[in-house]
């Protein structure tokens, strides 16, 4: 539609997970939808979608340089990057037209391709000056990569722009430790890269379960240069070579790379949105403060997404996005968001899963925990993949029997661990679980049905 209106029943500022709010429920009303960059936002364009693209490629490349574990004559000749990259942002790109053509193509809906500042509780003034107001207004501007002051000049990448890179860099230095840093290292390594990784804590991964990061810091230590309690003090060209940069850590080594990767968290859109203006509170971090209803400080704001999440995650931002469709139309019976069992996972070698306590969190919390731990060597599966390392791990409430936290590393654990997320939200005993169904033999799902049944509760 023409950019002609002022006044919108709802306007939506961001057109990731924000834009599947406007369902065929809205056909009534007028909406606008504001996004200055792609619509998809962070998954689609640069995050879930095209880094499951390119780790499923680097899965095929590391399952061929493993073949020979498995009698198979086979090597690596290479990776063709520019094809790789074609190959997935061809898809993407045309996917995040076809979103944005689409609601071009809704007679009630009006998108801006510009940024929005609040400039009162419902009012909104975008980059070309035009100014609007709405009923209710949606704040769905997800976050960003943060990257300190000391990676600055060429050569420098973020994981917005890593997989777009023009030349593939064969010696790659990655800065962080958490599941961008170790997605990536999969990614590059698979594809031939020399992958050094540089982590300021002690272990990989720190904030999953201590037993998970365990395991995944010594395998990674075989795979990779990884660095551990080191942070980089600078990073600078060397005298002699325009397409790489050497990088000084605090240890006073230097690794020279022909590209930085800098995987240190990303923080909330929200510092720029004109919030003070609207009276809308944020947390010390930088994320919307919102209640159990995903509504702002101020009455018919609403949030979702990273720009209020505690974790980053799609499929978070999907479903706050649903709980702020329904309550954006039904004011007086709003849905309250459930945010207890969240999984996630990260799609690095070997796979890894999570959802609900880690030992640490549960011992923090004072709940009695039981734990057990079945390793994939010890399943027929584990046999069929030569012993990978992996293990599930299982906790329950000692006083109430129900699971409070599943942990899963190891071949496909992003897929293995939905019996134990389901079970988690519907409040199934681990022993039903595990008896009352069966289980497939010999699959990956019977380490999960083999650490329920060693639950000694």
């Amino acid at each position: 539609m023409e950019h002609h209106r002022s006044n919108f029943d709802i306007a939506i500022i961001g057109a990731g997970s924000g834009n599947m709010i406007a369902n065929r429920k809205f056909s009534g009303k007028s909406v606008a939808i504001i996004e200055s960059g792609k619509f998809g936002g962070t998954c689609l364009n640069v995050g879930c979608v095209p880094t499951k693209m390119f780790t499923y490629t680097a899965d095929i490349a590391a399952a061929i340089q493993d073949a020979a574990r498995f009698g198979i004559e086979a090597e690596m000749r290479g990776a063709d990057w520019p094809a790789i990259v074609k190959r997935v942002f061809t898809r993407i790109d045309s996917n995040s037209e076809a979103a944005e053509q689409f609601r071009r193509d809704n007679s009630n809906v009006t998108v801006f391709s510009e940024r929005a500042r609040f400039t009162g509780p419902k009012a909104l003034e975008l980059d070309s000056g035009h100014r609007i107001t709405a009923d209710q207004i949606v704040i769905a501007t997800g976050a960003r990569p943060v990257v300190p002051e000391v990676f600055a000049g060429d050569h420098i990448y973020t994981s917005d722009t890593i997989m777009r890179a023009e030349r593939f860099p064969q010696r790659l230095v990655i800065v962080g430790g958490g599941f961008i840093a170790a997605e990536f290292a999969h990614i590059f390594s698979a594809l031939g890269s020399s992958v050094t990784m540089i982590a300021r804590g002690e272990r990989l991964l720190r904030h999953h379960d201590s037993a998970i990061s365990q395991l995944f810091t010594e395998v990674a230590q075989k795979s990779w240069d990884v660095r551990l309690n080191t942070t980089v003090h600078a990073v600078c060209p060397p005298e002699n070579d325009s397409n790489a940069v050497d990088v000084v850590l605090d240890s006073g080594d230097t690794v020279a790379a022909d590209a930085v990767l800098v995987a240190l968290g990303r923080r909330p859109n929200s510092d720029n949105l004109g919030l003070d203006d609207a009276g809308i509170s944020t947390h010390l971090d930088g994320r919307i403060v919102v209640d159990d209803y995903q509504q702002t400080s101020v009455r018919g704001v609403w949030a979702l997404g990273d720009v209020c999440a505690s974790l980053q995650l799609k499929h978070l931002a999907n479903y706050e996005a649903r709980v702020v469709s329904h309550n954006v139309l039904n004011p007086d019976s709003p849905m309250s968001a459930e945010h207890r069992f969240i999984p996630s996972g990260v799609f690095t070698r070997p796979q890894i899963a999570t959802v609900g306590l880690t030992t640490e969190q549960a011992s923090e919390a004072g709940i009695d925990v039981v734990e057990s731990v079945f390793h994939y060597k010890d399943t027929a599966f584990g046999w069929a993949t030569e012993d990978a390392p992996g293990f599930c791990k299982v906790l329950a409430d000692r006083a109430t029997g129900r699971l409070v936290g599943a942990h899963l590393i190891g071949t496909h654990a992003t897929t293995a661990i939905q019996p134990l997320i389901q079970g988690m939200v519907f409040g199934t005993p681990p022993r039903e679980i595990a008896r009352k169904q069966l289980w497939i033999h010999p699959a990956i799902a019977e380490v999960v049905e083999n650490a329920l049944l060693g639950l000694r509760l």
